[in-house]
C-alpha cells in the first residue's frame, strides 16, 4: 500500500509560453484513509490546454492553481483501500486528482467507471471531458444539419477529432485544419472531406475557401486568431460558431486585436457562443450512450499520444502548444 506519492507542483506562474522551470517534482506523504475515504493509485492522467488558464492568478470559471501546491486534472485510478461501502479495492475511478501518483480523498467525490468495452484511458479522452466537450458544443450550439458544411480548427486534437467524426455522422461536409500532413491523412481516414495543413497551405483564407467554396454553416473553434477571422469571412448567413477554445492565444502576454472582420456578425446574422462543458453536464448519460454506440459501430475512433511517468507530465503539457500530439495527450502512471 503506497504511503508516499510523487506529484507535480506549480513552482512559478508562466509568463508567455510555460517552461519546465515553472514546475517541480515533489514527494508527499499520504495519510491513512479515514471514514468515507479511499486510497487511490493513479493509472492515467490527462493534460489539457485549459490548464494553461488556471496558471494565471485571475478569476475564472475554475480557481487558479496555487504556487507550491500540486496541480489538478482528470485522472483514472485504481482503488487500493476504501473505508466507504460504495468502493472496493480494484475499482477503477475517475477524479480530478491528476498530476500525482496516488491520493486519499472522499469516496463521494470519485466517479466509478461504467462497464464499457473500451480501454480504461478512453474515459479521459473520447468518453471523457474532451469527447463530451465535442459532443455538447457541436450538437447544442453548432446544431449541424445534413448537407451543411462544418469547419473544425485544431481538428486532430482530442476535442476536434471527435467533432469532425460526429459532424460526419450527422451527414455534414467537414473541412478540418491541422498542423501536419500525417494528421490530415488520419482525419481523412475517418471520413473528413477536406483537410488543410495550416502550417504549409499558404494563406489560410485561400485554402479554406478552396475547401468550402460555398461557405461554412458551422464553425467549431479550438484555435482562435486567424482561424476565427477566416471562419467569419466564409460564414454563410445564420452560421453558428461554437467557441470552445483559442489555443493560439493562451500564451499571449498582451491582448491581441480582436477579429478585424467581426462586423460580419451583424450582416450575416451569425450566432457566436462560447461554452464550458460543465454547462451541459446533465447530458452526460445521453453522451455516454450515443458515444458508446458509435464506437461499437466503428463510427468513432481515436488516437492517443502517451508520455510515461509523472516526471514527464510537464513536458507532455508543453507539447500541447507545439502540436506534438495527435488525439488525446495522456501520461501513463501505472
Amino acid at each position: 500500500m503506497p504511503t508516499t506519492s510523487r506529484e507535480i507542483r506549480l513552482k512559478s506562474r508562466p509568463v508567455g509560453a510555460p517552461a519546465l522551470t515553472d514546475f517541480e517534482l515533489a514527494e508527499a506523504t499520504l495519510p491513512d484513509p479515514g471514514p468515507g475515504e479511499a486510497l487511490v493509485r493513479n493509472l492515467w492522467m490527462s493534460v489539457d490546454p485549459y490548464m494553461r488558464g488556471r496558471m494565471y492568478d485571475r478569476e475564472s470559471y475554475v480557481p487558479p492553481f496555487q504556487i507550491g501546491q500540486p496541480l489538478q486534472g482528470g485522472a483514472i485510478g485504481e482503488v487500493v483501500a476504501s473505508n466507504d461501502p460504495a468502493l472496493k479495492p480494484g475499482d477503477r475511478v475517475e477524479s480530478m486528482f491528476g498530476w500525482r501518483e496516488a491520493f486519499v480523498a472522499p469516496a463521494a467525490g470519485l466517479q466509478k467507471l461504467p462497464d464499457l468495452n473500451v480501454p480504461t484511458q478512453a474515459f479521459l479522452g473520447v468518453l471523457g471531458m474532451p469527447g463530451m466537450t465535442a459532443y455538447t458544443g457541436l450538437l447544442n450550439i453548432g446544431d449541424p444539419k445534413p448537407g451543411e458544411t462544418v469547419f473544425v480548427s485544431g481538428a486532430a486534437g482530442a476535442v476536434g477529432s471527435v467533432v469532425a467524426q460526429i459532424a460526419k455522422i450527422k451527414g455534414c461536409t467537414v473541412v478540418a485544419s491541422a498542423g501536419s500532413d500525417a494528421k490530415i491523412a488520419w482525419l481523412k481516414s475517418r471520413g473528413v472531406d477536406h483537410g488543410v495543413n495550416y502550417k504549409t497551405c499558404g494563406p489560410l483564407l485561400d485554402a479554406v475557401r478552396a475547401a468550402a467554396p460555398k461557405g461554412i454553416d458551422v464553425y467549431f473553434d479550438n484555435v482562435g486568431g486567424e482561424h476565427l477571422e477566416v471562419a467569419l469571412e466564409l460564414a454563410r448567413p445564420f452560421a453558428r460558431f461554437a467557441e470552445c477554445g483559442m489555443i493560439a492565444q493562451y500564451n499571449d502576454t498582451a491582448p491581441r486585436p480582436g477579429p478585424r472582420n467581426l462586423i460580419y456578425v451583424v450582416g450575416k446574422s451569425l450566432k457566436i457562443q462560447g461554452f464550458i462543458v460543465s454547462n451541459y453536464w446533465s447530458q452526460r448519460p445521453q453522451f455516454l450512450a450515443d458515444m458508446a454506440g458509435w464506437i461499437a459501430e466503428g463510427k468513432i475512433a481515436w488516437e492517443e499520444t502517451v508520455e510515461d511517468g509523472i516526471a514527464n507530465a510537464p513536458q507532455a503539457f508543453l507539447n500541447l502548444f507545439s502540436g506534438a500530439n495527435t488525439g488525446k495527450m495522456l501520461v501513463k502512471l501505472g
